[in-house]
């Protein structure tokens, strides 16, 4: 069997960590037996099943395994029962385990996620481990992709283990426009990144924003297999830097932040690890830049 390649990540202090790619999906999308099973995984009657099994009681005894599997520390979120799987992927933090930089200028992480950086040229193609996808083909809206020309991609990767509620990056308004796409679901770990374009695949949802600091934005919440919900809680009015926006039920999530050119100026190792093809291990509310506009 092919040989996967390691994927590498930096903290803000450039130390370096590799993460090997999920086995489950190297069996799914690179052999046949794995690309056949596939075909029935990803049909919408297989996610719904497996989101009421998540959501029962009966997945309870998932849990413990999956903290130990994936060494997450618990001292950060709040100490109760959980009532099933997804009750405890969707668990909150403790007060005070996710600061936000005060500087009410600086561009902060929504998510606790591996982030790459992209310029985007003007024909809005860029790569995310070596696949190719458009800005147009992400929003489904030609129109709304020219508005970022020469401006930001942030791609926020949120792997099963890390903290799966996100929030706003700064104060500002909801915009009209806001819509759910649907999709067939493909994970978006990076393994598949290679056999399948994840934006025409993934369901997501896309959220514009007028923001005080960064002027015109986009998100996107892009869903995962299987299950991969995405649950906004706020579809409407304003917003404060730091409001939770929403959180993704079980699976492996992604969050791309599109600004528009000349918004914001990001963290210099930010940029030097994307050039490396190194993601950049950030938490939620960390400072990954700031507001260019006065």
């Amino acid at each position: 069997m092919e040989k996967q390649a390691l994927l590498y990540t930096r903290d803000g202090e450039g130390r370096e960590t590799a993460e090997q790619p999920a086995g489950s999906l190297s069996f799914l999308y690179r052999t046949l037996p794995g690309r056949m099973c596939l075909s029935v995984l990803t049909q919408p009657a297989v996610s719904q099943l497996a989101g009421l099994y998540m959501s029962s009681p009966l997945s309870k005894g998932m849990i413990a395994g999956f903290v130990r599997r994936n060494k997450i520390d618990m001292r950060d979120y709040e100490a109760r029962d959980y009532r099933s799987f997804n009750d405890f992927f969707t668990r909150k933090v403790k007060p005070g385990r996710r600061p936000f930089d005060p500087d009410p200028r600086a561009l902060i992480a929504p998510a606790d996620a591996r982030l790459s950086a992209y310029t985007i040229d003007d024909r809005s193609v860029f790569f995310i481990k070596g696949t190719p996808y458009s800005v147009a083909t992400l929003l489904r809206d030609r129109v709304q992709a020219r508005a970022f020309r020469g401006g930001t991609c942030l791609i926020f990767r949120l792997t099963v283990g890390d903290y799966h509620r996100y929030c706003f990056f700064d104060d500002g308004v909801l915009l009209p426009g806001g819509r759910y796409i649907p999709g067939v679901l493909h994970t978006v770990n990076p393994v598949a990144l290679g056999r399948y374009d994840i934006y025409k695949e993934n369901s997501r949802a896309v959220t514009p924003l007028r923001t005080r600091s960064f002027g015109y934005a986009v998100q996107v919440e892009v869903g995962a297999m299987l299950v991969g919900r995405i649950c906004n809680v706020q579809t409407h009015g304003r917003f404060a830097r730091g409001q939770e926006k929403g959180y993704f039920e079980y699976g492996g999530s992604t969050i791309v932040l599109l600004l528009q050119k000349g918004a914001a100026e990001l963290r210099p190792d930010v940029v030097r690890n994307t050039a490396d093809g190194v993601e950049t291990r950030v938490r939620q509310g960390e400072r990954i830049g700031h507001a260019k506009r006065k």
